[in-house]
């Protein structure tokens, strides 16, 4: 199990290091958008719908919008800096009610909590004293920069801390449009409500519950598998080319090309007297530039 934060537990002056574990997991089917052409999965990019271009990562800033369509901006640096000032590695337990005190709506997440090195004999007695007295403890923790109320109980012999939403977090029952005020109800059809309850009345045994839509899904991805039906491999990935930017590119090239190319002088006009003047100043030219006899230097000899 992997551990997600270390810290510890305090109340009063007792100090218990701890390890915090997820305590449950999300289970749901995950499946991968496919296109239906080529089977490749999809990718989603950041646009800007303004600039209409793609944005990488250290483009972006954080903005809170405080009216429609107005935005503060918030520093990363800012960010960080109110984060290493509330952020606290402790469980600081500060009451202690009955869980009955707390309605079921309130609870958020579930975490298991485990003694951290040197801790087991603390970690023993706050788990003693909490199901001696039947009480919860009431704390607060900062998980990933976000200040939060839990409570902490026992849960088969290991503690759990459940974070808790804040009041303000929970919206106002009032709200919920059409909800009938109490009516005059028939007492034949009260009495046999309740003798239909009585009937299903039992204890609790979560292992009795099955989700049956994610069993019935996976049942049918395995017989799919097995039986090679529907299975695809997606194409291989094309390479990127930018088609514009190419035609651009090779346009701008001939162009460039036809302005480097040399113009060809037009040869001059010649009249017959000229010609024959040319074609003797050449007949000489060849006879005076003719192949040359290659003579051999004797070697002297002593």
């Amino acid at each position: 199990m992997h551990t997600m934060w270390k810290g510890s537990i305090s109340f009063g002056l007792v100090n218990i290091p701890i390890k915090m574990f997820s305590a449950t997991e999300d289970k749901d089917i995950k499946m991968r958008t496919l296109h239906s052409e080529c089977h490749t999965p999809i990718k989603y990019e950041k646009v800007c719908p303004h600039c209409e271009k793609e944005v990488e990562q250290n483009d972006l800033v954080k903005g809170y919008e405080y009216v429609k369509g107005k935005y503060v901006i918030l520093s990363d640096e800012e960010l960080q800096s109110l984060k290493e000032e509330h952020e606290d590695k402790s469980v600081k337990i500060i009451d202690f009610v009955k869980l009955d005190d707390i309605d079921p709506i309130y609870f958020n997440r579930s975490y298991f909590l485990g003694p951290g090195e040197n801790g087991s004999k603390a970690y023993s007695l706050l788990r003693e004293a909490l199901q001696q007295s039947g009480k919860i403890g009431v704390a607060e923790i900062t998980i990933r920069s976000k200040q939060q109320l839990a409570v902490v109980r026992v849960y088969q012999d290991c503690l759990v801390m459940e974070t808790v939403h804040y009041p303000d977090e929970v919206r106002n029952v009032k709200e919920v449009p059409a909800v009938p005020e109490k009516a005059e109800i028939n007492e034949q059809e009260l009495n046999t409500a309740m003798l239909l309850i009585d009937q299903l009345t039992t204890e609790f045994d979560p292992e009795k519950y099955h989700d049956d839509y994610r069993e019935a899904v996976l049942n049918l991805i395995e017989q799919k598998v097995n039986s090679e039906e529907g299975t695809i491999t997606p194409q291989d990935a094309a390479p990127k080319t930018n088609v514009v930017d190419l035609m651009s590119a090779l346009q701008a090239s001939i162009e460039k090309t036809k302005k480097q190319e040399p113009k060809t002088a037009k040869p001059a006009k010649q009249t017959p007297s000229t010609s024959g003047r040319q074609d003797k100043a050449e007949t000489a030219k060849s006879e005076s530039t003719g192949p040359k006899k290659r003579t051999t230097r004797k070697k002297a000899t002593v």
